[in-house]
């Protein structure tokens, strides 16, 4: 018999309460899965795990070496959305406990954190 499947949502992150948390020094790991080109034109000035979602066939498979199911997790791509639903993805089909999507993702970094991070 196949175990149920794990189930909740991913909680909402502030860009503000991200750079607090960073300041911190929270053990936050940070995924951003928007593509090589977005990626290029805008980064976060942290590091980032890079998880392209058109290339999902290349890291899945690593995905157990990639992220750590005992260390929170902060999804972004560009306004929120793809990130959304890569991290309830992680929570409900992966397993993971806590994770926490960007709300508006980079451009709400860029708008209300850091404006030297350019919108597209």
């Amino acid at each position: 018999m196949d175990e149920p499947t794990p189930t909740g949502t991913p909680r909402s992150l502030s860009a503000m309460e991200l750079q607090r948390r960073l300041a911190e020094g929270e053990p936050l790991r940070i995924v951003d899965v928007r593509e090589d080109r977005e990626l290029e034109e805008a980064r976060l000035p942290h590091p980032v795990v890079h998880l392209p979602l058109s290339r999902s066939g290349e890291w899945i498979p690593e995905l157990e070496t990639l992220l750590d199911r005992q260390q929170p997790v902060v999804v972004l791509c560009h306004a929120g959305i793809r990130s959304w639903h890569f991290a309830c993805w992680l929570m409900q089909e992966q397993g993971y406990g806590e994770v926490w999507n960007l709300q508006g993702g980079i451009d709400a970094w860029s708008r209300e954190v850091d404006p030297r991070v350019p919108r597209y």
